[in-house]
């Protein structure tokens, strides 16, 4: 499956809807689309067998204390894809990207804690064969998702958007996770609609008060459920890394409309000279053009722009990429 038409609408449609609630019931997402039961569960089936999609549950980093620190590394001719390939089967890379130069990897880190971060920082990257260079910025703030409305996903109506949105979860005090939680987050990062008795054998729990616990961490913005896909099998065929430098009373402004625009998938303010960086998804060059000098030029507050074609993407949200399908790392990796 490679073609954008392999995608038809009831797939698009499902798409959306687990990006509203990724965790909706088979019953309940057949009731919204208005097709069977049967119909929906042999979609998503195929649709995640065949390593298109898969939905993921993940924690925001700051409410667990995990650190997220964003790399560009500069490697000698040659050497980009054993490193990319070597992060990317890194527990704790959440992303891993090769640059249009060929030269270059980006990657997203998260840590368990400062030390972690630093000894690849200060240690184990620097002593890598043909690492050149490396630039690291942490994540200060992840601006708010914007489900089901991302590059050409936006195919269901107002009423059966209704249907399926949850209301949007406040900020809050950091939450600490035993093991318990930890092992279920794990398994909700590979699956996010891995079933209560499966969470409960992986947390040691009973599905009661796995149930009971899962609802808490969601109700209270700790955990959150997304859809990986592959951009490829909706149209878009380019993918680009933005860095930019937006006045600091303007950052969270900016920050916000990014992430309100459908072809940004991911957009956080981060230390550094350029101080927002987003991930942008495009049909092709000419769409991009288009977005940077309309969409985005239209934000005043935007002061100096960088735009890094990405050649390919290694690792999407936890989980390898041969660039048509995901797939989990092998493991141990």
């Amino acid at each position: 499956m490679d073609t954008e038409q392999e995608l038809d609408l009831l797939d698009r449609q499902l798409v959306q809807a687990l990006r509203l609630d990724g965790r909706a019931s088979f019953s309940r997402l057949a009731t919204v689309l208005g097709v069977t039961d049967q119909t929906v569960i042999r979609r998503y089936r195929r649709l995640r067998g065949g390593g298109l999609l898969r939905v993921i549950g993940l924690p925001e980093a700051h409410r667990v204390g995990l650190h997220e620190t964003r790399l560009r590394i500069q490697c000698a001719l040659g050497a980009a894809v054993p490193i990319a390939d070597a992060l990317a089967r890194r527990a704790d890379s959440a992303w891993v990207k090769i640059y249009s130069s060929g030269t270059e990897v980006g990657c997203l880190i998260r840590s368990h804690s400062r030390d972690e971060r630093d000894a690849l920082l200060l240690q184990k990257l620097p002593r890598t064969q043909h690492v050149t260079a490396i630039t690291s910025h942490d994540l200060l703030h992840g601006y708010s998702r914007n489900p089901g409305r991302r590059w050409g996903a936006e195919v269901l109506d107002e009423g059966q958007v209704r249907a399926l949105e949850r209301p949007q979860a406040t900020d809050g005090d950091r939450v600490r996770l035993d093991d318990a939680d930890r092992a279920m987050l794990a398994l909700l990062a590979r699956d996010g609609r891995a079933g209560y008795p499966d969470l409960a054998r992986a947390a040691g729990r009973s599905e009661s008060t796995v149930r009971r616990r899962l609802d808490h961490l969601r109700e209270s913005g700790v955990l959150y459920f997304d859809v990986e896909i592959m951009p490829v099998h909706f149209g878009c065929e380019t993918e680009a890394s933005l860095s930019a430098t937006v006045a600091p009373s303007d950052l969270a402004e900016v920050g916000r409309a990014l992430a309100g625009h459908p072809e940004v998938a991911w957009a956080a303010a981060t230390t550094g000279t350029s101080n927002l960086a987003a991930t942008v998804l495009c049909r092709d060059n000419k769409a991009l053009y288009a977005y940077v000098t309309e969409r985005l030029g239209a934000l005043k507050a935007v002061r100096q722009l960088e735009v890094v074609p990405v050649l390919r993407a290694v690792k999407r949200a936890g989980l390898l990429t041969d660039g048509t399908r995901l797939f989990d790392p092998p493991a141990g990796g």
